[in-house]
């Protein structure tokens, strides 16, 4: 059974979601473009390729270092490399970064960092783990994207009662486009199919 403290600071987050709400495009929309011909690459090229590309990109201009480090651990972690300890090099240089520019990106990179660290603890089965960094990540930024890792997780976990309450609490207490973001990630993760239509 996860810790019943973090359980207790994952809905004081969601409570207080209420009140603030991170964007979910928070990054620079160059970035977003760049981020997608990364992730088309990897998809449809592999991994060789994405790192190319990722290199192309970033000395055109388009992925800062930043987001180039957190790109690199994407195709690390990713399932045709599943390089675990590159991908946790990548999000320990990515939060160094990230604090050493600052700024008001610090927060959804340090959120990305953290979200990073969760994805390679939930791929080699440490679930506990995944959760207390997916919390941290949605703390740092709400998004759905970061409350669809934590619902994954606790789907994982066996904790499915704890999934369903979260998702009703957000769905009677956020605003209305943040619902329809979770509801489209619903959809689209197999790892929560089984909040499809709950």
């Amino acid at each position: 059974m996860i810790a019943r403290h973090l359980l207790e600071r994952l809905h004081r987050a969601v409570q207080r979601g209420e009140v603030y709400l991170a964007p979910t495009d928070s990054l620079p929309s160059h970035e977003r473009a760049a981020g997608a011909e990364v992730a088309r690459a990897l998809r449809e090229e592999g991994p060789e390729a994405a790192r190319e590309t990722i290199a192309s990109l970033h000395a055109a201009g388009s992925l800062g270092d930043v987001a180039r480090v957190s790109a690199l651990h994407v195709v690390a972690a990713s399932p045709a490399v599943r390089d675990y300890a590159e991908a946790c090099r990548m999000a320990d240089l990515q939060e160094y970064l990230a604090l050493q520019e600052g700024g008001s990106q610090l927060l959804p990179r340090l959120a990305s960092a953290d979200r990073h660290r969760g994805v390679v603890a939930f791929l080699m089965g440490h679930h506990t783990v995944a959760l207390d960094w997916f919390s941290r990540a949605f703390e740092r930024e709400r998004t759905a994207e970061n409350l669809g890792n934590v619902l994954a997780t606790l789907l994982a976990t066996g904790e499915r009662a704890e999934a369903h309450d979260l998702l009703a609490t957000v769905r009677s207490a956020f605003p209305a486009g943040f619902a329809s973001d979770l509801e489209r990630r619903i959809a689209a993760d197999d790892d929560l199919r089984e909040l499809r239509g709950a």
